[in-house]
């Protein structure tokens, strides 16, 4: 057993180390060399785990706070605490994004028919649920060309974006080519909920045929309540946090680019997902395809 740890206790407790070390047999010279030494390797570890956390952090392009780089790590075999990560983070000066306030763009058409609401607040993940129910929204882009105008329809079970469109208009053409993009990726059966705002373009007489010649139902929040979209103005919230303000955008093609690595390239197959646990939309999806085998009693 060390005796080290009595001899601190000693020195703390304003005693004579010289005399503690000769009764426990130890020099004092060693005494205070593992003393040095324990500081140091605790200082060697953190100089190590900085390291990696700043790897993280840099591939994230600046955007994970320590939740997402701690999870980062657990999978890595690094089991280090959160708190931990996150004093480390402070000490090198690293941060997450937080995401900017939304405000509402919705413009209604005031002649729509009236559609129900088939989602009710709840977006509950459920990997086995993919391509039941998916939401859809637009937003806006400031380039030097003019507005760049984004749609986008998301998984409501796996939080991925499985369809996209941008365009320098407002039509309905843009969301019509959103959700057309996501019906030939995913091939969803017949039945699927398709929930949006009252925006015109949504409610319109187009959109709703387009969305029964593939067996698709058509759901709408309430006037005026955005949080009945909160998955989708939660992706814009995240988009724009994350890349689209973080820099000056010259022409719609950059910006196009720029959305489609972020897209394609992070946010769906790479970027870990707090209401996932920590995963990826894909990797999340990848655990109801392929579900864990239950153990059988004897």
């Amino acid at each position: 057993m060390s005796v080290f740890p009595f001899i601190e206790a000693e020195q703390a407790g304003k005693h004579n180390v010289k005399r503690a070390c000769e009764l426990f047999e130890v020099s004092r010279s060693a005494y205070y060399q593992q003393k040095t030494g324990a500081k140091s390797r605790r200082k060697r570890v953190d100089a190590q785990l900085t390291a990696r956390i700043t790897a993280v952090h840099a591939v994230s392009k600046g955007t994970y706070g320590a939740p997402r780089i701690h999870a980062d790590l657990a999978e890595a075999g690094l089991r280090h605490g959160r708190k931990r990560v996150a004093r480390l983070m402070r000490a090198a000066g690293l941060a997450g994004k937080s995401p900017r306030r939304w405000r509402t763009t919705t413009i209604a058409d005031p002649n729509a028919g009236i559609r129900p609401d088939l989602v009710g607040r709840d977006f509950s993940v459920d990997a086995a649920a993919a391509d039941t129910r998916w939401c859809g929204d637009i937003t806006y882009i400031a380039t030097w060309q003019g507005w760049l105008y984004l749609a986008t329809v998301i998984d409501l079970a796996s939080r991925r974006i499985v369809g996209w469109a941008v365009a320098d208009h407002l039509k309905t053409d843009l969301v019509d080519t959103a959700l057309s993009d996501a019906l030939a990726r995913r091939r969803p059966a017949s039945g699927l909920v398709f929930h949006s705002d009252r925006g015109c373009q949504y409610t319109s007489a187009q959109h709703a045929r387009l969305a029964a010649a593939h067996g698709v139902r058509l759901s709408v929040g309430r006037r005026g309540q955005c949080w009945d979209n909160a998955v989708a103005e939660s992706f814009f919230s995240t988009i724009k946090t994350e890349l689209i303000h973080r820099q000056p955008w010259p022409t719609y093609t950059a910006a196009r680019q720029a959305i489609f690595e972020y897209i394609e390239g992070w946010y769906n197959t790479r970027r870990r997902h707090s209401s996932l646990g920590y995963l990826s939309p894909a990797a999340f999806e990848a655990t109801g395809r392929h579900p864990q085998p239950t153990s059988q009693a004897a």
